[in-house]
């Protein structure tokens, strides 16, 4: 298996790649962007993306986003082929693009929004800390991408506040040595049932 930087020779798995992300998030249900094959190569030749491969086979991908004229960046569309799920892929794949966004990009601060465990618990090991949605970019055009979520109203009857994601900041100019607080199942699913209560009941009313 070989995690590398992706590059316009990869641009030939373009087509799979948005269709594992598209699938991937029909299953779940969640809100991530779709993007065309021609986005996805433009990440590829501007050196913006991660791509895993075993052998000629495609196996997963991650892409840098820039926002807020570059002071946040992201890293969106993490997918990993269903062939290749549980092997801990998505971690390598993680680390991966996180350490080239924080060469390309040293002085960006790094953010996440989740409804997943196994994403908060990668973020965490990064040093990503959970924090509101305020301290993340306000760029519209990322908050733009929530609109394919199915809990994009509650995004919208917060202004923008708060939703059933979980934002997650990595700040460069404001890290420490201390081992980052562990997020245990426990707390995700009282977290998550919490924000459920207050959101989602709402909607049957």
């Amino acid at each position: 298996m070989e995690v590398v930087i992706a590059d316009q020779s990869h641009s030939k798995y373009a087509e799979i790649i948005c269709e594992t992300i598209a699938e991937s998030a029909a299953v779940r249900g969640t809100g991530i962007a779709r993007r065309t094959p021609e986005y996805i190569t433009k990440k590829m030749v501007n050196g913006n993306a991660v791509i895993a491969l075993d052998g000629d086979k495609f196996a997963g991908f991650c892409y840098i986003e820039l926002w807020g004229h570059g002071k946040f960046v992201a890293n969106s569309g993490l997918i990993v082929h269903p062939a290749y799920r549980g092997a801990g892929l998505a971690k390598k794949i993680k680390h991966k693009v996180f350490k080239h966004s924080r060469t390309k990009f040293p002085d960006a601060k790094v953010f996440s929004i989740t409804t997943g465990l196994a994403v908060m618990k990668m973020n965490t090991d990064l040093g990503y800390k959970p924090v509101p949605f305020s301290e993340l970019t306000d760029d519209p055009t990322f908050w733009d991408g929530c609109q394919t979520c199915k809990n994009y109203d509650v995004l919208t009857r917060t202004n923008r506040k708060m939703c059933l994601c979980t934002g997650m900041l990595y700040d460069p100019k404001n890290q420490d040595k201390s081992e980052p607080r562990k997020i245990t199942e426990k707390v995700f699913n009282r977290l998550k049932h919490i924000k459920e209560t207050m959101f989602l009941k709402k909607d049957k009313k």
